[in-house]
């Protein structure tokens, strides 16, 4: 059997309650927590920097600690299915949306930083749907050192050290700024390979019909 015909198994027999995708299902349980943790440091959107912003820093971690581990998990054993491709995406920009938000909201971040990586994110997401019908744009990889560095800079803001530390406001900025630009430049790079794939899924198409005719 061949790698492929195994992994081509394995996602047969794989159905959507197995460890990867309960996994995913705890990181999307995780975020309402992680906001309300953030909101209860935060009375009248002023944090405290008291034990609940540690606990939000916790929740935030796990949550990302089981998004490397359920996609460790889902390639070492064969268990990827079609819920997992579709959920694993959506757990992640749900939690790294509310993490934005909530830090805009508390004014920690510029709103103008948020918006352009939730509007890089969604938009990418429907134009993926969008030419599908082509095939699949994959991840490259400037999309995943984007997701590392976000991850970073949010875990950096997030971070209570402000008190004592005031430099690492800067670095966290300074990380998150990083972010913002490889998100633009990623967020290119799909758009130029969306519309390859769709010139080159559409010249298929139009061979196809002349060699019908």
């Amino acid at each position: 059997m061949t790698s492929t015909d195994a992994t081509a198994a394995g996602q047969g027999r794989a159905g959507v309650w197995n460890l990867p995708n309960v996994l995913t299902m705890i990181r999307i349980a995780l975020v309402p927590f992680f906001v309300w943790f953030l909101v209860a440091d935060a009375p009248g959107l002023h944090s405290t920097s008291g034990p609940w912003r540690w606990a939000a820093v916790a929740a935030f971690a796990v949550a990302i600690y089981t998004d490397k581990l359920d996609g460790d998990i889902a390639r070492s054993r064969n268990l990827v299915t079609d819920f997992g491709k579709i959920a694993d995406p959506i757990a992640d920009k749900l939690l790294t949306g509310s993490a934005l938000v909530m830090l805009s909201l508390l004014g920690e971040l510029p709103w103008w930083a948020t918006l352009v990586i939730l509007v890089r994110e969604w938009g990418i997401t429907a134009l993926r749907f969008f030419v599908i019908r082509y095939g699949v744009i994959p991840a490259s990889r400037g999309g995943k050192l984007k997701t590392v560095v976000q991850t970073a800079a949010i875990f950096l803001y997030l971070l209570p050290f402000g008190s004592f530390a005031p430099w690492m406001s800067w670095v966290a900025f300074a990380v998150m700024m990083a972010a913002v630009a490889i998100t633009l430049w990623t967020g290119v790079e799909y758009v130029i390979e969306a519309l390859r794939l769709r010139a080159k899924g559409r010249q298929a198409r139009t061979t196809e019909g002349q060699e019908q005719a």
